[in-house]
């Protein structure tokens, strides 16, 4: 999974200015293998969608009707992959600009016959503004966004309120939102921007934290594992479009 990220204007904007500036990523330097280049020849005619302003139609895009998830950034495809595989009856619409990362998943993609799956490389931002239609999306999955971790650097986070926002308007009533971090701080930055906007409402149990066990559709990755082992902690958002 990336670590989608968005660029501050320089001066305060709006929250129409904010929305509009607003970046889901950072551009990353990487070298694409030839397995990937192969998949991207041989699958991305079929499985990548041209970043078209207008009206998107899911069902043609993906020659079915089905419920639509967006992905915000999956790095290199693995737990896109897996979840898709688990979850065949949906269809997913997944955001990267990372060519190495669209390879990888175009590669995956092809070794295990996954048919659910689109891939945009575009912003997310902008796709959502100009591509999708407000309660179009029956969920959207954010997994380990970059977290800035420099005071400083704060305002670059990508779980900001305007954007928050934006993201419940496009699902549709009882849609899901599903963030995921490794950085305690900003999962309590996370907890605390959902729970600020009226249109979500949290699944947590009540009196709890807030913060829910981790869904059975995401899996481990190698770092996580590898950070849970030495004691670190992830934490799992589920809000639901009141």
């Amino acid at each position: 999974m990336t670590d989608p990220r968005h660029a501050q204007p320089r001066t305060p904007p709006s929250d129409t200015t904010h929305l509009r500036e607003i970046k889901s990523y950072v551009l990353r330097t990487g070298r694409v293998g030839p397995g990937q280049a192969r998949a991207l020849e041989q699958h991305g005619p079929r499985f990548l969608l041209n970043y078209t302003p207008g009206a998107f139609d899911a069902t043609t895009a993906f020659g079915r009707d089905a419920p639509l998830v967006m992905e915000i950034g999956f790095g290199m495809g693995n737990a896109t992959a897996h979840i898709a595989a688990l979850r065949p009856q949906d269809n997913f619409l997944c955001c990267e600009v990372h060519e190495p990362g669209v390879g990888a998943l175009l590669k995956l993609v092809g070794e295990q016959g996954l048919e659910n799956i689109r891939i945009v490389r575009h912003d997310a931002v902008e796709v959502l503004d100009h591509m999708l239609g407000e309660a179009s999306l029956d969920g959207v999955h954010i997994f380990f966004p970059d977290p800035w971790h420099k005071s400083r650097h704060h305002k670059r986070r990508l779980i900001q309120g305007p954007f928050v926002n934006r993201l419940a308007r496009h699902l549709k009533p009882g849609g899901y939102l599903h963030l995921a971090t490794d950085w305690e701080p900003y999962a309590q930055q996370m907890l605390e921007v959902l729970s600020a906007e009226p249109l979500l409402q949290n699944t947590a149990a009540p009196g709890g934290t807030g913060f829910v066990e981790k869904p059975g559709y995401r899996p481990l990755t190698k770092f996580e594992n590898r950070g849970l082992k030495l004691g670190h902690g992830v934490w799992d958002l589920v809000f639901r479009r009141a």
